[in-house]
């Protein structure tokens, strides 16, 4: 109830907003066009709230039929609010301009006492509905190129990082970064499958799947993860919770991905390769169901004259990584911001948005991810899984 509220309340005011500029002001009082904008926009925002409503509340089948035109409909909404906002300016200024001559009024012949500007109302109609298609063109353009994006193949990145202490015999270990991969009512089997087969196909060392896999249960996706199985690399896959298992079922999904052949890591490690410390730690969201990250616990045992990579979904742990002396941190959750201009939103809670920057002594490399939440729309922020070269500083 509080996410549909705090959500909620932004969603009305932008379709209030969309109503007075597409409907209110691009038609005449009472006529059939403003009755019939009027009821498009009251069921563009049920719509919405529905896809909000339903997609939580019943299986990833049934919710498609909503989510689909819902969460496209919710980019739509944001970029319309964006490009009718940019067009305000000068939507007034021609509007200043959109009067007739000024008329004389007062009584009797002789001079006039005072000057009233009178509007022409067909050229502010023409001006309130060329700025409304012209919006409309500019957010369904921005819109369909982002879903291209989102349901696009992920961008294949080779990202290369230096560690101090890590053996000349493995310099060039591989390690396949996947995050954000979100199965869910838009996204199901295939998507999983077409992952699989572009790690595969690289023959990494070592997978590592950082967090926000599922936005369901597993009786709901149970299937739609199974494809994982097959994954392969020398030395194993490996996997750490997101927030968003915590709210599909995480104690199940740990489960079903052991069985599946992916290791969850839960606040702990292990030597791979015979030279790296490979560490995962739960997500902070975890402290809300007595599954809190324990980075203590985590590296309980850890050779530290060997490389620690630790496997952490939101970088915002890099800050406790820090100070336990990991060399490189994997983490996704951001998905780069996932539609501009988010991307400059995720600085008030991240200390990265996507790639690979240093924190401290830690390197962090954040990956964007191969999925999306909410719109299938990714706008600056392409998905990507991402391949981490290692390398010796001798």
């Amino acid at each position: 109830m509080i996410f549909l509220l705090l959500l909620g309340v932004p969603v009305a005011l932008g379709h209030l907003y969309l109503w007075r500029r597409l409907v209110v002001d691009t038609t005449r009082p009472r006529s059939l066009g403003r009755r019939v904008g009027t009821v498009a926009i009251i069921g563009a925002f049920l719509l919405l709230m529905s896809a909000l409503v339903v997609s939580r509340s019943v299986s990833p089948e049934q919710a498609k039929f909503v989510a689909w035109p819902g969460f496209v409909w919710l980019a739509v909404l944001f970029y319309l609010a964006i490009a009718l906002g940019v067009a305000e300016i000068p939507r007034r200024i021609l509007l200043r301009r959109a009067t007739t001559a000024p008329v004389p009024v007062g009584a009797g012949p002789g001079p006039a006492e005072a000057a009233e500007v009178v509007p022409d109302p067909s050229r502010r109609l023409f001006i309130a509905r060329s700025v409304a298609i012209g919006s409309g063109i500019a957010a369904g353009g921005v819109v369909g190129y982002g879903m291209t994006q989102a349901l696009g193949d992920p961008r294949l990145l080779t990202v290369p990082v230096t560690l101090d202490k890590l053996r000349t015999s493995l310099s060039g270990f591989r390690i396949a970064v996947v995050s954000d991969i979100h199965l869910g009512p838009l996204l199901g089997r295939s998507h999983t499958e077409r992952i699989v087969r572009m790690i595969n196909e690289q023959e990494a060392d070592l997978v590592a799947i950082v967090g926000d896999l599922v936005d369901g249960t597993v009786a709901e996706l149970g299937e739609a993860a199974a494809p994982l199985r097959d994954l392969v690399s020398k030395h194993g896959s490996f996997f750490v919770t997101g927030n968003h298992e915590y709210f599909s079922g995480h104690e199940q999904w740990i489960a079903e991905l052991d069985r599946l052949g992916v290791n969850p890591l839960r606040n702990e490690g292990l030597t791979v390769a015979g030279g790296i410390e490979l560490v995962g730690v739960n997500d902070v969201t975890g402290k809300s169901y007595d599954d809190a990250p324990d980075f203590d616990r985590a590296f309980t045992g850890r050779n530290r004259d060997n490389p620690v990579v630790l496997l952490a979904h939101q970088p915002v742990q890099v800050s406790d990584a820090s100070s336990h002396g990991v060399d490189l941190q994997l983490s996704g959750h951001t998905h780069g911001g996932q539609m501009v201009p988010f991307n400059f939103v995720v600085p008030v809670q991240q200390p990265s948005v996507a790639g690979l920057s240093k924190v401290d002594d830690t390197w962090l490399y954040v990956s964007r991810g191969a999925g999306f939440w909410g719109p299938p729309v990714r706008v600056g922020a392409p998905p990507d899984i991402t391949m981490i070269e290692l390398r010796s500083a001798g």
